[in-house]
């Protein structure tokens, strides 16, 4: 999920490769964290308020699913609404808007899927297929600049409306997309090629439904302000005061509205860990995100709740308006100049682990294993005589005498400020050179990154799904999320290989081959592998803490 963010994610997938032919059949079920995936089983009551407040360090971007990118949008908009299929408690696909499982033809490209009779949006009116039909084709259409729109390409026809270069070339992509609403309740989807995960992305925020009607009254301020979002989902964005607060407030329309205890949710916008453990001792939070110093008081109490992530963090270097980053030894130098477990140490300190590649640990290889397993160490060590001596000589061959001022992007956030903090020390100490800390807000970052408007920025990516190539096909050569203009032709070549071989085994060594030449050309420079320090009130029961996508899922929380 968005690179540039420092909270991260969406869909968690179990999955034996990403390209498999399929045979016909119709899915089975998952249980949900409830065991109750109909909607009938009411929970038990309870006498204390079915309410709870949150401390989140990121103001959301736009709430819009046809252009979030961000885990801090993506995590609101899964609350207020819902796709076709939801992610449970172990990351697994239960049944949402959808009676069921999809019925899969027998070539694996074309699924049918019935909705729920009582599946409705806040504010009444039916959830219809017309509603999933629209947001694919919005999100495709390139006037949308929806980021993820490459993802909902796997679509029948869907790469084509994103290359579409005139309105009336856009509405005749549209019209020939592989997705169709056979009747009010059933959906038809066809795919380019056969994906084994794609019923688990039904679950990702960008195959949300969005209603036409509102969207278009709504215009430029759809996902915007709380008044102009809408959803399906168990919740409603009932408030939205920037920078501050934002509140959401059950959904009795929801299908499975018998199965959400919570009636309210606050949250506060915290950006200093101080101040949030201050609300959470004061039990003006119930869910707080704290630090390494913190994190010590807390150990071995029930209160102490870790959040391992497939998340990794790095820096992303601008090579095409910074010609200097467009070498490849001061690139090297400037990540092997960094002692990264020392980083973990003194800066984080909260289970992280430093990196030893780009693809966390814990992601599977698509073939059976664990990718770092398998790929082994592929970035090169720490070395600080090395950075020096490849920094001179990078240098040499740029025709330059020294590095230009270059500024650092970062969130405002209290871990990005240190964050920042160290590595320019890092820098300074081990390569004499001095670079300019730039922490703006989340939402800023966002901005700059995606429109390339950077030197280097520090970000973080979470899992979409769990297979390497969430982390690898973000670097190919012109790639939505490649926003340092990152280019190698024999590792495009490996991405496009892997993306289209059935076969496990070679389509993990492709991937494990192309890991090894982005950290040997250091395209980016990767630093730890994230977990996350959380404090929760024990009274606060099923709230799940994704390791990859959300942030939180509320649906089946409660207070005891």
């Amino acid at each position: 999920m968005k690179a540039t963010k420092w909270v991260s994610t969406a869909v968690a997938l179990t999955l034996m490769g990403s390209v498999a032919i399929g045979c016909a059949k119709k899915e089975e079920p998952t249980a949900s964290p409830t065991g109750d995936t109909k909607g009938t089983t009411a929970p038990a009551a309870s006498n204390k308020p079915q309410e709870i407040k949150i401390n989140f360090t990121a103001e959301p971007p736009v709430m819009d699913s046809s252009k979030a990118t961000a885990n801090a949008a993506f995590t609101f908009i899964s609350a207020f609404n819902e796709g076709l299929y939801r992610s449970d408690k172990d990351g697994k696909a239960t049944p949402g808007l959808a009676k069921d499982f999809p019925k899969i033809s027998a070539d694996g490209l074309t699924y049918t899927i019935d909705i729920r009779d009582n599946a409705n949006w806040s504010d009444g009116q039916p959830v219809k297929a017309q509603d999933f039909v629209y947001s694919f084709k919005r999100t495709l259409d390139p006037a949308t600049k929806g980021q993820y729109s490459f993802v909902v390409a796997w679509i029948k026809g869907g790469e084509a409306v994103t290359k579409a270069k005139t309105p009336e070339e856009v509405k005749k992509a549209q019209d020939a997309l592989g997705v169709k609403a056979i009747s009010d309740k059933q959906l038809e989807i066809k795919l380019e090629k056969p994906v084994t995960f794609f019923t688990q992305m039904l679950a990702f925020g960008t195959f949300l439904p969005q209603r036409e009607d509102f969207v278009t009254k709504a215009g430029d301020k759809y996902g915007a302000e709380a008044d102009k979002v809408i959803g399906a989902g168990p919740f409603i964005l009932s408030k939205w005061d920037h920078g501050q607060t934002l509140e959401l407030v059950k959904n009795d329309k929801y299908w499975d509205a018998a199965n959400v205890k919570l009636t309210k949710a606050t949250v506060n916008i915290v950006k200093d860990t101080n101040t949030g453990l201050n609300l959470y001792e004061t039990d003006a939070a119930d869910l707080a995100e704290i630090n390494r110093d913190q994190l010590k008081l807390y150990a071995g109490k029930p209160d102490n709740l870790p959040k391992p992530e497939l998340t990794n963090s790095y820096l992303m270097y601008q090579t095409k308006k910074v010609p200097a980053l467009a070498n490849k030894k001061i690139r090297q130098a400037l990540g092997m100049a960094i002692d990264r477990q020392a980083y973990v140490d003194t800066v984080l300190a909260n289970g992280s682990v430093a990196s030893t590649g780009l693809v966390p640990g814990g992601t599977s290889d698509g073939a059976g294993g664990d990718f770092r397993k398998s790929a082994g160490e592929t970035q090169p060590k720490f070395d600080a005589a090395k950075a020096k001596q490849l920094l001179a000589e990078g240098l040499k061959e740029a025709g330059l005498t020294a590095l230009p001022k270059m500024k650092v992007n970062a969130d405002d956030t209290e871990t990005a400020k240190k964050s920042l903090e160290f590595i320019l020390a890092q820098w300074k100490q081990n390569l004499g050179y001095d670079a300019e800390a730039n922490p703006v807000p989340h939402a800023l970052r966002i901005e700059l990154s995606s429109k390339h408007d950077f030197d280097i920025v520090l970000s973080l990516w979470g899992a979409d799904y769990n297979d390497p190539m969430t982390f690898l096909d973000m670097w190919v050569t012109g790639g939505e999320f490649d926003e340092g203009d990152y280019s190698n032709p024999q590792y495009d070549t490996l991405i496009k290989q892997a993306q289209t071989e059935v076969d496990p085994s070679k389509r993990a060594k492709a991937m494990i081959e192309a890991e090894k030449i982005l950290m040997d050309d250091q395209g980016v420079a990767p630093l730890y592998f994230r977990t996350r320090a959380y404090l929760k009130k024990p009274s606060v029961n099923g709230l799940i803490l994704p390791s990859f996508g959300q942030e939180w899922e509320l649906k089946w929380t409660s207070i005891k």
